[in-house]
Formats: structure tokens, C-alpha cells, sequence
């Protein structure tokens, strides 16, 4: 059978819940085959390729694409969902904070996308999408804005890798949502699940952009249960 004929082939980070996992399973009924990159790949099961990642470890990414390649002997599409959430503010934050959080945020999902560059540069139509958020495109509080220097990073990113990419047929989205129901955000947000965006509801994006021909590809999506201005 020919590459062309084969399933596509995903990588996704974080893929072990939330976001991730929604992502995960919306492949899979579309008929994917995934890559997940997780910190304890055991705990995953059997269902589908499992491996580690480990956005603090600067090794991680080339080990799991290099085995995912093996295994698979093709990327089509890199989903970077992979993130930590802080709730400093920039001045609270201290130099340790801010290097973890642009390491796990920004510079492991390029690490990430260098790796994999050649593989998704043969298909001529791979495919990068970056899960930044709203906090990428506005610093709504004090407290998040930490998180939110990371996110601007994380979608100006996306952005860049977008243009490195035209060429080559590789098209880069940025989806941002806003609080999406999750256990990190459902620990910090008064606001009821019924007020969040789903994780399901981001996979059906991740979907769309991963379909879309070349000649339609979307830069950034912004997502939200609640108005908000602008968005």
C-alpha cells in the first residue's frame, strides 16, 4: 500500500486528559493513527501508541518523533496541546516561574515541530496546530499574566511557523479558546461547566483545520462559552 493510502498519522501532547484526550479520541473515530505524547506512557493503555514527553526535558521531542517515525514511517500532523497554567502575576513571578512556563509553553512545542519538519514537509500537506488561548490575544487579570506572556509566545509562534511552512504545504492553526472544562481550569474558575467551552467542542476544530486544503487554511480560531469583547 502507498503512503498516499495509508492513515494519517498525529502526535499529540498532553494527550493523557482534558483537551488532549478529546482530541485524541476525535482522531481516532476519523480514523488517525496517534502518537501520544505523555510523562507515563503506561498509564495510557494499549489502545494506541503511547510515549514519552516530557516538555522540561529538551531531549523529549526527538525521541518521540524519532519513534514515532519508526513506528509509523510518517507525520502528517503535529498538535501541540501540551501546557501548565500559573496564576502569578508578572511581578509575583519569580525567574524559575517564567523559565518553566515559556520552556513548557513555547520553547518544547517548537522543539517539537523542528523535529517532525521534515516529515510533515514530504506529505506537502502537513499540518501543525498549536492550542494557545484567549490569554494569547488579551491579559484579562493580574493573575494570569504569566500565563498570558506564555500565550502571546505561544500564538506569535504559530504564527511563525506558519509562514516557515507555506511553502512546503505545511499549514499552521492557532486555536484559542477561553476557559475550557477541565480539571486544571475547574480548579481555579468559579464559573459553572455549563459557562466553559468543551474539550469536545475544540476537538471538532482540531478536525475541521486538519481537513481543510491547502488553498483554505485558517491562521487562528478564537473560542469562547461567553461573550467577551472581540471574541
Amino acid at each position: 500500500m502507498t503512503q498516499a493510502c495509508d492513515p494519517r498519522v498525529a502526535m499529540i501532547s498532553g494527550a493523557n486528559r482534558g483537551i488532549g484526550a478529546a482530541i485524541a479520541r476525535a482522531l481516532a473515530e476519523q480514523g488517525w493513527r496517534l502518537s501520544l505524547g505523555v510523562r507515563e506512557p503506561k498509564k495510557l493503555g494499549s489502545a494506541h501508541f503511547a510515549h514519552r514527553y516530557e516538555a522540561l526535558d529538551a531531549k523529549s521531542e526527538r525521541l518521540w518523533v524519532d519513534a514515532t517515525t519508526e513506528r509509523f514511517g510518517r507525520i502528517d500532523a503535529v498538535i501541540a496541546n501540551a501546557g501548565i497554567l500559573s496564576t502569578k502575576s508578572v511581578v509575583e513571578a519569580g525567574d524559575d516561574d517564567v523559565d518553566a512556563i515559556l520552556e513548557v509553553n513555547v520553547k518544547s512545542p517548537l522543539r517539537l515541530v523542528r523535529a517532525a519538519w521534515p516529515h510533515l514537509a514530504k506529505s506537502g500537506k502537513g499540518r501543525v496546530v498549536v492550542i494557545s488561548s484567549l490569554s494569547g490575544k488579551r491579559v484579562k487579570a493580574a493573575q494570569t499574566g504569566l500565563y498570558a506572556v506564555s500565550k502571546f509566545a505561544a500564538l506569535g509562534l504559530a504564527h511563525a511557523v506558519r509562514h516557515a511552512g507555506w511553502e512546503v504545504g505545511i499549514r499552521t492553526t492557532a486555536i484559542c479558546p477561553g476557559p475550557v472544562a477541565t480539571d486544571m481550569i475547574r480548579a481555579i474558575s468559579t464559573l459553572s461547566p455549563s459557562e466553559m467551552t468543551r474539550p469536545e467542542d475544540l476537538a471538532k476544530l482540531v478536525l475541521l483545520v486538519l481537513d481543510l486544503p491547502n488553498t483554505a487554511s485558517l491562521s487562528e480560531i478564537p473560542v469562547n462559552a461567553l461573550i467577551e469583547g472581540g471574541y
